[in-house]
This record gives C-alpha cells, sequence and structure tokens, in this order.
C-alpha cells in the first residue's frame, strides 16, 4: 500500500503516504503554488518553514506558460528547481471559476482563457495529457464543478457527467502518477453518497471531496465534510479540496481527512493578516507601529525570532517587497506547525482535547 494508517484517534488519522523517492505524513497542508511558485517564497525558503509538497495547477500552466515548455524543461521539479513531490489540480474548478462563458460538453469544456480572452478546451483526456507533460506526482481527475447554490436536477446531471469524466481519466492514466478521483454532488446528501459509490468502484489511488468551499453556509460545509469522510476508503488518503483556515482544518480532521491545500495563509500574508496562536492580527493596525515585541511570541519561524511588529507594520505601510516575504514565511510556518501539532496529539490519543484547547486560545468557538 502506498498509503499507511500508523494510528487513529477516534476518526483523526495519522499516517505516510509514499509518492515516488518520498514519504509524506498525514495530515498535511500543500502550500499552493498555482503557477509554479507559492508567492513571495523560493525553493529554499519553502523547505526550511517545512513543506513536503507543493501544489501546482493545470489551468493556469496550460495557459502559461504552456505544459510542452514545462515537459521541455524536465517538469515542474526541473521548471521549478523544487527538489519535493507535487500534485496537479486538474482545472476542472479553475474552469468553473475563472471562465463564466465556458460550454460544457460531454467530452470536456470549451472555455476563454482569463488571460487573453483565447478559446481552448480541456477533457478528462486533455487533462491527463497535460499532467502527464507537467510531471506532477499526484493528478486529479477532471471533473465539473457545480455551483452553489444549485438545483437538484443539475447537479445529479453534472454529477453523472463527472463520473463519466473518472471514468475516462482511469482509462487515460498509465500508472506512472498517483491519480485520485473528485467526489461531487453539490450541497445534497444524497448525490454526495452517490458519486462515492461510483468513485470507489473505478478504485482511485486516492480520493478528494470537492465543490465545498465555493459559497455555501460554513455549517453547510461541515457537515458535507463529517459525513463524507466515511463515505471515502479507510485505506486510501482522503483530500479536501481548497479547505482551508486553521478551525476548518481542525474540524476536517477530526471527521476522517488527511490532506488540505488553500491559498488562506499566503493570500492574508500578502493583505497583511497574520496567523498567531493567540488568533488573527491585521499587521498594518496603527497600534503595532510601535510595538517592539515578536509577532508570535510562541513562534520560532525566521520573521518571529528576527523582527518585531513595529518592523513587519513598517514594511506593510510603506509597500515593500520585503513584508510579503517575511509575512508569507510566518503563515506558512504556522499551519506546518498546525499539522504537525495535530499528529502528535493524534498520536498521543488526545486530539479531542488538543483541538478544543487550541482552538480556546485562537479565539474560536467550536
Amino acid at each position: 500500500m502506498r498509503f499507511s494508517l500508523l494510528n487513529v484517534d477516534g476518526n483523526a488519522r495519522v499516517g505516510t503516504l509514499r509518492v515516488g523517492a518520498w514519504t509524506l505524513p498525514t495530515p498535511m497542508f500543500m502550500p499552493v503554488a498555482t503557477q509554479g511558485t507559492v508567492k513571495a517564497m523560493t525553493p529554499l525558503a519553502l523547505r526550511e518553514v517545512g513543506a513536503d509538497i507543493i501544489l501546482c495547477n493545470t489551468y493556469h500552466l496550460y495557459l502559461r506558460p504552456g505544459h510542452d515548455v514545462v515537459a521541455a524543461a524536465g517538469g515542474l521539479r526541473g521548471f521549478t528547481s523544487w527538489d519535493g513531490p507535487v500534485l496537479t489540480d486538474s482545472g476542472g474548478f479553475q474552469v468553473y471559476s475563472l471562465s463564466p462563458l465556458r460550454k460544457i460538453k460531454e467530452d470536456g469544456v470549451q472555455f476563454k482563457s482569463h488571460i487573453d480572452g483565447s478559446t481552448h478546451f480541456i477533457g478528462p483526456i486533455e487533462a491527463m495529457q497535460i499532467q502527464r507533460a507537467l510531471g506532477a506526482d499526484i493528478v486529479m481527475a477532471f471533473d465539473e464543478c457545480p455551483p452553489y447554490p444549485a438545483t437538484y436536477e443539475y447537479v445529479r446531471s453534472s454529477l453523472q457527467l463527472t463520473t463519466r469524466w473518472a471514468r475516462q481519466c482511469k482509462e487515460a492514466h498509465d500508472g506512472r502518477q498517483l491519480l485520485f478521483g473528485i467526489i461531487q454532488g453539490g450541497e445534497y446528501e444524497d448525490l454526495r453518497r452517490q458519486s462515492a459509490a461510483e468513485l470507489k468502484a473505478l478504485d482511485f489511488d486516492g480520493y478528494a471531496l470537492g465543490g465545498v468551499s465555493v459559497g455555501e453556509p460554513k455549517d453547510m460545509m461541515y457537515d458535507i465534510v463529517s459525513y463524507m469522510a466515511p463515505e471515502m476508503p479507510q485505506d486510501k488518503p482522503r483530500y479536501l479540496m481548497g479547505v482551508g483556515f486553521p478551525q476548518d482544518i481542525l474540524h476536517a480532521v477530526e471527521a476522517g481527512f488527511d490532506m488540505f491545500d488553500c491559498v488562506i495563509p499566503t493570500r492574508t500574508a500578502r493583505h497583511g493578516t497574520l496567523l498567531t496562536h493567540s488568533g488573527r492580527i491585521s499587521i498594518k493596525a496603527q497600534r503595532y507601529k510601535t510595538d517592539t515585541t515578536p509577532l508570535d511570541p510562541l513562534c520560532q519561524c525566521y520573521t518571529c525570532k528576527n523582527f518585531s511588529r513595529s518592523y513587519l507594520n513598517h514594511l506593510f505601510r510603506a509597500k515593500e517587497i520585503l513584508s510579503i516575504t517575511l509575512n508569507t514565511i510566518h503563515n506558512l510556518h504556522f499551519y506546518f506547525e498546525l499539522m504537525s501539532d495535530i499528529r502528535s496529539a493524534i498520536t498521543q490519543g488526545r486530539f479531542k482535547d488538543f483541538k478544543a484547547q487550541w482552538l480556546k486560545d485562537y479565539g474560536v468557538v467550536p
């Protein structure tokens, strides 16, 4: 088995996922390197803050610079000089979110580039070909992400199409990359369960829960996460796509998920929102202008060990590039430290208490 469970505490799991030459601990967080880069971070800096794997995006790299360019450079590792494993999203979500004039057909989606308006087509076969050329280690099946809200009839039809596309992806898969199926079904529990059953029959290497955090209420997302985790195979990695805030990850870990990605730590860093053990702060606030204390006294990242809140406030207000880098280093370190603490708590059989105390200290009501 490529995926091994080491400890279980309630539904929360600690394990390892073997990807090529690498063995990755789970639960794990994957920083988003949409266009082959985690914004403001070098590959070396990513390693230093604790990254084991990055997520790149098929849609964006297909449009620019082109998957043929990446392939000629030796794939994503050769192109980016990142020395670890890479997961690529299939591009289905970006076609949904960035191309409102898309035309969904039986064999794929025709869409206009958000860059220059040119017309393109990606279907399950093309998505597999592009991801193969990119040289990713984990690839995702092509899916259709329904909007929220959407009618039951629309989501059911969309789900049927996603299943047919998943089957085509599986048939086109050459076995050299791990292939994950993506469960859809919108806000409808019976359709979610149907999607999981249909994809399990195709025997993917892992399973992802997609189409959440697309505008639905938080309580609804939590409900979907809770009732869907048991529907996903116990002996395969469970990936919750595009989620999220630390409290969301804690909830999903408790439900039984193993893999996460989100732009939250890097995007909020660029806007001056920093995550600390006592909650989120906006470093641009006037009260930090003369605050010479570390950003987070409990954090051992490069930013917190070397720079004060006052300096970080100054950099942000002066629009210095260093502001984005130092903020991103901290937020990513914060996420990786959280994942490490989660794994330790599960291993020691104290995850429930850990989650409750962590949320209390962070200032979030469970």
